[in-house]
């Protein structure tokens, strides 16, 4: 085996042992922490040449005091836990994995808005609990329910995951409309106002940047229709959480669905807790078996093509 060093600093996030890490060992001697405090950064990738990471940050003192390390590579798509302009400086090479979750993601957008129409886990809990069984007629509805076919969705953020999510959504009869940050020639592309206006459900599905933080905020929500359906898989930082709560408790929206938060893990006192019909999964869009082994072989191939002389997905040129 080759002498080289290298450590995957918090393991567990991709691989909760239902998986192997024997793709990575043919490139050298492989270390798997499954989670890495800050402190223990510096200790842990002391000789290492090629280190992969998913959430645990790597900044500038930490590239910086690791001379032999040459790549670093994201176990996701997101990099901005890692300070590229240090990297670049000290001559390692960072890339990412972009795309292995396109589908998860879209499969994750339709399942929290089927929550929102059809309720089914809170009529699985009720007949579970024997309300069924009681009841006097054939069936029974705790909420109101909603059929999707006909209603507007508007997708703000139109790249691979926002056109799968469209591809879903037309396969359930509803109409399409998308805003986007380059205006397309297309008749189903709307500025930003008209897509809020006009959307019975509104889905991010946009990268965050200092421009977009917070733009789902008292101004904008006040543009959407009133019983509108907002759903996040895209980045919590998009949303105004304090807003969105509120809104939720006056009605103006019948629904918030999201998978991702300000901050993660959630803080106890995040007001979307405490908010009516809000619907919150732990991050868990990109975590089916299949889209982690997907992950996985292209991070290999990642290391591979670094060592073959041809990186790719640099995320730092």
């Amino acid at each position: 085996m080759v002498n080289r060093k290298i450590v995957v600093l918090d393991g567990f996030a991709s691989n909760p042992h239902d998986l192997d890490w024997q793709i990575l060992e043919q490139f050298g001697e492989l270390t798997v922490y499954d989670r890495t405090r800050p402190e223990e950064v510096a200790e842990r990738i002391e000789g290492a040449q090629i280190v992969l990471v998913n959430k645990t940050p790597l900044d500038a003192v930490a590239i910086e005091n690791a001379p032999e390390l040459r790549l670093i590579s994201i176990l996701a798509t997101g990099y901005n836990i890692v300070d590229l302009t240090a990297a670049k400086r000290c001559g390692v090479t960072v890339c990412n994995v972009p795309g292995y979750s396109t589908n998860a993601v879209a499969q994750m957008t339709m399942a929290l808005l089927l929550e929102c129409t059809q309720k089914v886990g809170l009529h699985n809990a009720a007949v579970h609990e024997g309300e069924w069984s009681r009841s006097p007629d054939f069936c029974f509805w705790k909420a109101p329910l909603m059929e999707l076919y006909g209603k507007t969705i508007g997708l703000v953020g139109f790249g691979a995951i926002g056109t799968a999510v469209a591809r879903a959504a037309e396969a359930f009869g509803l109409r399409v409309i998308y805003h986007s940050a380059r205006p397309r020639e297309d008749k189903n592309y709307v500025n930003l106002e008209t897509l809020l206006m006009e959307s019975d459900i509104v889905s991010l599905h946009c990268p965050l940047t200092a421009s977009n933080a917070k733009m789902i905020n008292s101004e904008t929500l006040a543009k959407m229709k009133r019983g509108a359906i907002l759903i996040n898989t895209a980045r919590g930082g998009l949303i105004d959480e304090a807003a969105v709560a509120q809104a939720l408790r006056e009605g103006k929206l019948a629904y918030f669905a999201a998978d991702v938060v300000s901050k993660e893990p959630i803080e106890a006192d995040n007001p979307l807790l405490t908010a009516p019909n809000c619907i919150l999964t732990p991050h868990i869009a990109w975590a089916p078996r299949e889209t982690r082994e997907r992950l996985h072989r292209i991070s290999a191939e990642n290391v591979r093509a670094f060592l073959a002389g041809t990186p790719q997905n640099i995320v730092n040129p």
